[in-house]
C-alpha cells in the first residue's frame, strides 16, 4: 500500500467531518480575523474542540455563556408566543356579548 493511501485511510478512521452554519457577517468577520492571524477555522475549532474535551475553564465559561444566551432566547420567543396567544385569545372575546 502507498503511503497515501495509509494515510487516508488513518484520517478515514481516526478523524470526524462536522458541518456548521454560521451567518455570512459571522463567517466572514471569524475568517478575516483567522486570517489575520494566519490560522484556518479548522485548526481553532480544533483547539477549541481540545480545550473542551480537556475540561478547560474558560472553554467551559464560554460553553456556559452560550448556553445561557440560548436559555433566554428561548424564554423570550416562549414569553412573545404566550403574549401573542394572549392578544389572540383575547380579540375572541366580546366583552358586549351576553353570558348566559
Amino acid at each position: 500500500m502507498s503511503d497515501s493511501l495509509v494515510q487516508k485511510i488513518t484520517d478515514f478512521e481516526t478523524k470526524k467531518s462536522v458541518h456548521i452554519n454560521l451567518t455570512k457577517r459571522t463567517h466572514s468577520e471569524f475568517r478575516k480575523e483567522l486570517f489575520d492571524h494566519s490560522l484556518s477555522m479548522q485548526e481553532v475549532f480544533e483547539y477549541f474542540a481540545s480545550l473542551v474535551a480537556s475540561n478547560d475553564e474558560r472553554a467551559t465559561e464560554m460553553i456556559n455563556e452560550a448556553k445561557n444566551i440560548k436559555r433566554t432566547k428561548t424564554l423570550e420567543k416562549l414569553n412573545k408566543n404566550e403574549v401573542d396567544d394572549l392578544y389572540d385569545a383575547i380579540s375572541h372575546v366580546d366583552p358586549f356579548k351576553k353570558t348566559s
